[in-house]
């Protein structure tokens, strides 16, 4: 089919079929940059032709890698000489990834999908390190899952694909993930929140998670456990505030200009996080429930402020969009006549419910690479210009 009914096309069958990733940052938003900054849609349609087809060599795939990557990087320079958008430019470090993807589509049993979760579990356990020339780092990456896909056969005693292999490192990714999120033992009496804080480690074992400690405890903070309630007053503060001020650190952290609006400060959000550059601003709510948080209790109050902050941004900071966040453990699906009502009443743009730990699998992408994430819609925007629920597994998808 033409280049013009391809790409629309891609896209449906991802939606339709979210098993491969391909809707995120590296996959389809990737190949939306490539498509705009190509000035000859002839000359991409060739390089897309020749770069996706499922090469019949190892050599090849290098080859086709280096080409590609040349090709996407010339894109970019000439966008911007000609003074176009950084956000505009494809990055480079989704070539891998877009390339596989097609790759195994075609030869399922001989070519592996460069995931970034699997990149980053193998980089963890030292098995692998990529490096700056991509066609080896691939090859590097394949020959690892080769062998592994048999010996894992073997260990299981059943036939075990490319595909499946891929699968494990997904599981041991979600286990670390899961352990990145504080233990506390079940009684601390006279514990200092601090120490709250701050993840169990096995003995004599290095702690590999990148989440730091402060906001490692959102989840906890935000699902009002009871277990930490002594060790907030002991601290002089209270679990609801301690979890607005892991918030705020967490947007700091994502390189947010941030500010702690709440406690005392009348009826107004919890916190400000902007991003100038982008000319974008997020005003944010911290809602700590042991249960899920309902929609409806503070529907009227919650209204009138976001009514009253997003004409005040609006109009002092000349910002283009603003998003309302709502940070709990869980959400009881009865949102949807508060978004309609403040979309259509006030400035605000889109309103996002995100649970915490989706805020803490951020956190992990952004520091384990700074580069990849930026704050613009190429990068962490693109998680809040949608509204409705934000989970962490809608995290990963989108950031590949």
């Amino acid at each position: 089919m033409s280049l013009e009914d391809f790409k629309p096309e891609i896209d449906r069958i991802n939606k339709q079929n979210e098993l491969w990733g391909f809707k995120g940052i590296k996959g389809q938003m990737f190949f939306n940059l490539v498509y705009n900054a190509a000035e000859d849609a002839g000359e991409l349609a060739a390089e897309l032709s020749a770069a996706i087809a499922a090469p019949e060599t190892e050599e090849i795939a290098k080859s086709r890698i280096r080409t590609f990557s040349s090709y996407v990087r010339r894109l970019g320079d000439a966008l911007v000489d000609a003074g176009g958008s950084k956000h505009a430019r494809p990055k480079l470090s989704s070539v891998l990834f877009f390339l596989s993807y097609f790759w195994q589509l075609q030869a399922p049993g001989r070519w592996a999908v460069y995931y970034t979760n699997s990149v980053q579990v193998l980089t963890d356990l030292s098995l692998f390190e990529p490096s700056e020339d991509f066609g080896e780092s691939y090859i590097q990456y394949l020959a690892l899952h080769l062998e592994l896909q048999s010996l894992f056969a073997q260990a299981s005693g059943r036939a075990f694909s490319l595909y499946d292999v891929e699968h494990v490192w997904w599981f041991v990714g979600q286990r670390k993930q899961e352990a990145a999120v504080v233990s506390v033992p079940a009684k601390v009496p006279g514990a200092a929140l601090q120490s709250c804080r701050h993840p169990e480690v096995a003995p004599n074992a290095l702690p590999d998670s990148y989440v730091p400690p402060i906001v490692a405890s959102l989840p906890r903070l935000a699902a009002n456990d009871p277990q930490l309630e002594d060790a907030a007053r002991a601290s002089g503060t209270s679990i609801a505030r301690a979890f607005e001020k892991s918030i705020n650190a967490a947007l700091t952290i994502l390189g947010y200009d941030t500010q702690l609006l709440g406690q005392g400060a009348g009826r107004v959000p919890d916190g400000l996080a902007t991003a100038a550059d982008e000319s974008y601003a997020i005003l944010w709510d911290a809602k700590a429930r042991q249960g899920e948080y309902r929609m409806g209790t503070d529907d009227r109050v919650i209204r009138e402020y976001v009514m009253s902050q997003s004409r005040d941004l609006k109009r002092k900071r000349h910002l283009r969009n603003l998003y309302y966040i709502i940070v709990s453990s869980r959400f009881k699906d009865d949102f949807d006549d508060l978004i309609r009502g403040l979309k259509m009443d006030t400035d605000i743009n889109e309103v996002c419910l995100v649970e915490a730990d989706a805020l803490v699998l951020m956190i992990d992408a952004k520091l384990r690479d700074p580069r990849q994430f930026s704050l613009g819609p190429d990068g962490l925007q693109r998680l809040f210009c949608r509204s409705g629920l934000l989970t962490a597994d809608m995290v990963r998808e989108e950031l590949g």
